[in-house]
C-alpha cells in the first residue's frame, strides 16, 4: 500500500516541478481554517499562455508521478488560468494579467502564509 502524502510534501513537489519551468512569485496560503474542502493552495504565474500551460502539465505530472491523483483540472486550453485540485492542494496557475486581475492572495488572505523558500532549491 502506498503512503499518501502530506499536503506539505504535495507542497514541496509542486513548488520543484514548477521551478523547473520558471514559474513566477510563487505564494502558497494554508487555508483548511476558512476553506475546508482544501489544506493548501499554491498560486504561481506564468508569462505567456504556453508558458502557464507548461507549467501546469510539470506540476500535475509530478504530483502523479508521486502518486498524487489529479481530482479535477479546469482551464488547461485558454493557459490564462489552469487550476489543478489534487484534494489536500489545489494549485491555481495564472498568466500574470489574470493573477493581478483577480488577485487570490488577498480574497484567500485569512489563510496563513506558507514560507515557501523552505521548499525550493538554491
Amino acid at each position: 500500500m502506498v503512503e499518501k502524502l502530506t499536503a506539505a510534501q504535495q507542497l514541496e513537489i509542486a513548488l520543484q516541478a514548477g521551478q523547473k519551468v520558471d514559474a513566477l512569485d510563487p505564494v502558497a496560503l494554508e487555508v483548511s481554517e476558512v476553506f475546508g474542502y482544501a489544506d493548501v493552495f499554491l498560486i504561481v504565474g506564468g508569462t505567456v499562455e504556453r508558458n502557464v500551460q507548461a507549467i501546469a502539465r510539470e506540476i500535475e505530472d509530478a504530483l502523479n508521478l508521486s502518486g498524487v491523483k489529479t481530482l479535477r483540472r479546469e482551464g488547461r486550453e485558454t493557459g490564462r488560468w489552469i487550476l489543478l485540485d489534487f484534494g489536500d492542494l489545489i494549485v491555481h496557475v495564472f498568466h500574470q494579467e489574470e493573477r493581478e486581475f483577480y488577485s487570490l492572495e488577498r480574497l484567500w488572505d485569512d489563510g496563513r502564509k506558507i514560507d515557501v523558500s523552505q521548499y525550493l532549491a538554491g
